[in-house]
């Protein structure tokens, strides 16, 4: 029952920011866009359903919510690589260019990474005992 709940959060965190994102690329016309391949795009899709069916498993919220808000950023760009023919990135700051996708796929990596180190801290005991 607690996976599910867990499940859940996952999935509504990269629904919510997939419809951000989405959202954010309609309303902001750009003129900068950057191609991606087939390969790259397949890759994203199955990163993002790996981190939606293995991350929940691991007894932490954080860790959830983390994997969905990066799943949900990889569902992004997938989505507006294909609609748009390239993602478009209405964010330049200098050289770089970026988007709300990749916003979201680097602060949901960040508090997935942080959420299993807090746990495996919190639990380092359980990691040490023999099997």
């Amino acid at each position: 029952m607690i996976e599910r709940r867990r499940r859940g959060v996952a999935a509504v965190a990269a629904l919510v920011v997939l419809g951000v994102a989405l959202t954010h690329e309609v309303l902001t016309p750009t003129p900068f866009h950057h191609t991606r391949s087939a390969g790259v795009l397949v890759l994203a899709a199955a990163i993002a359903l790996a981190l939606l069916a293995l991350a929940p498993r691991v007894p932490s919220l954080g860790v959830a919510l983390g994997a969905g808000i990066a799943a949900g950023g990889a569902l992004g760009t997938v989505v507006s690589g294909i609609a748009w023919n390239g993602v478009p990135d209405p964010f330049v700051h200098g050289g770089i260019a970026f988007n709300v996708c990749d916003l979201a796929i680097a602060v949901g990596d960040l508090l997935l990474l942080a959420a299993a180190l807090l746990h495996g801290w919190m639990h380092r005991a359980d990691l040490r005992r023999p099997a």
